[in-house]
């Protein structure tokens, strides 16, 4: 694993897709920076973070996702490593928030984007952020979000954790081809508010009642309406009202 540490970039994800375009990088290339001017979340949210406090990281994943219509395939083993290192941490009551962020009981604890580019021979390359609470206490005008440090009352090595994701996300990912459908499980059944009645916001900001089921094998949120159907929502379609 090459890992390259940076004190201030605008975005690790923006600078590790630039190296990636320019150079032949190895598999699983780390990119960390102790201040992020311009981080992103889903959708072009601004993601905020107090210098030299998280883990602000992007990882080079090649060649995992072979067909575009399994490209949900890294969210799910991407997240579902992050969740398997933090509960080995034994951060408490962990979920994941459709589609990528990590929660830690009602509290934001982390975020991910993962943004995929097609190369000219076919092969998918999927550079992964993720920025993750860790020893930051002030979360002023964030009343969703919190960290490991709070959550836990103590703080963490912020390396330690990133080895440690590294190393199980190679790991699950070798072990993707027998163990897809575990994987898959794990994600599902781990999912914020699963199988509870939740209000919702739909793209015309129109509020309503579901209980989420599960996710589709292209990424979209499947919620029980209720009239008992079941609809699909892609991400730029639903916000849940928590």
């Amino acid at each position: 694993m090459q890992l390259i540490k940076l004190d201030a970039i605008d975005s690790t994800n923006e600078f590790l897709k630039g190296l990636s375009n320019n150079n032949l990088l190895e598999n699983f290339t780390v990119v960390t920076a102790e201040n992020q001017t311009k981080g992103k979340g889903q959708m072009g949210a601004i993601w905020d973070s107090e210098p030299s406090k998280n883990l602000i990281m992007s990882v080079l994943v090649a060649d995992f996702v072979t067909d575009i219509n399994q490209i949900f395939d890294i969210n799910i083993v991407v997240s579902v490593s992050i969740l398997q290192v933090l509960e080995d941490f034994s951060i408490p009551e962990l979920s994941i928030k459709w589609p990528n962020d990590i929660m830690s009981y009602n509290k934001k604890i982390g975020g991910i984007l993962i943004e995929n580019s097609i190369k000219s021979d076919g092969s998918i390359n999927s550079i992964v952020g993720l920025g993750l609470n860790v020893n930051q206490i002030n979360f002023e005008n964030l009343p969703k979000a919190s960290s490991l440090a709070i959550i836990c009352k103590k703080a963490f090595d912020k390396k330690e954790i990133l080895l440690k994701i590294i190393e199980n996300l190679e790991e699950n990912i070798q072990n993707w081809g027998q163990n897809s459908n575990l994987f898959w499980s794990e994600y599902t059944n781990t999912l914020f508010k699963k199988g509870v009645p939740m209000p919702f916001s739909d793209e015309n900001q129109q509020n309503f009642m579901g209980i989420i089921q599960g996710v589709s094998s292209i990424g979209k949120l499947q919620i029980l309406l209720e009239d008992d159907s079941i609809s699909e929502f892609d991400i730029k379609e639903i916000q849940m009202l928590y």
